[in-house]
């Protein structure tokens, strides 16, 4: 789960509630007033440091009178997939800022192997969306990319003592989702 920074500042404008007043309503063991004013400043300029927890969205929802899925972004990452980032990308385009159920279909019904990955990474932030209470009908692919991830390196034995090498290219998909405004 990932905090949007222009919705988080819309809603703070619109409740016209203070940053010490969101955070004392975020406080909670472990995190203290002071790194959760802290936490609060970075994630209304869109530094996702700290990573908000479910807990915090809740709480920071809740002081604002508002719901989880009104300032957050429902975000997945399938890392280290076996396939190389260059193929993946082919498919992380073709559905960035679709309605979940188009990007759904058109992922389904395609005959490239990353596409049965980016629909599982697609899947998933779906299903944390909906435990969020978010309205599956209004979500759209806020966020699809896909980053390379670490190389692994073989070799293949050839004619007279060679060694040709082969690179197995791995990659880290992920893919956001949030409600259409």
């Amino acid at each position: 789960m990932k905090i949007n920074p222009d919705r988080l500042n819309a809603r703070i404008a619109q409740a016209g509630a203070g940053a010490e007043d969101l955070a004392r309503a975020m406080a909670r063991p472990g995190l203290s007033a002071d790194d959760a004013a802290r936490a609060i400043a970075n994630w209304r300029v869109g530094r996702n440091h700290p990573r908000a927890k479910a807990a915090d969205v809740r709480a920071l929802a809740e002081a604002l009178s508002c719901r989880p899925a009104d300032i957050a972004r429902f975000e997945t990452k399938a890392r280290f997939v076996r396939s190389s980032a260059r193929k993946a990308r082919l498919m992380a385009d073709l559905i960035r800022g679709r309605r979940v159920d188009d990007a759904v279909t058109l992922l389904e019904f395609n005959h490239r192997r990353a596409a049965t990955m980016v629909v599982k990474a697609l899947k998933t932030a779906i299903a944390d969306a909906e435990q969020s209470e978010a309205d599956i009908g209004r979500l759209v692919v806020a966020e699809s990319r896909v980053d390379g991830g670490p190389i692994i390196k073989r070799f293949r034995p050839k004619d007279r003592g060679r060694a040709h090498p082969i690179r197995k290219r791995t990659s880290h998909i992920v893919v956001g989702v949030e409600e259409a405004a």
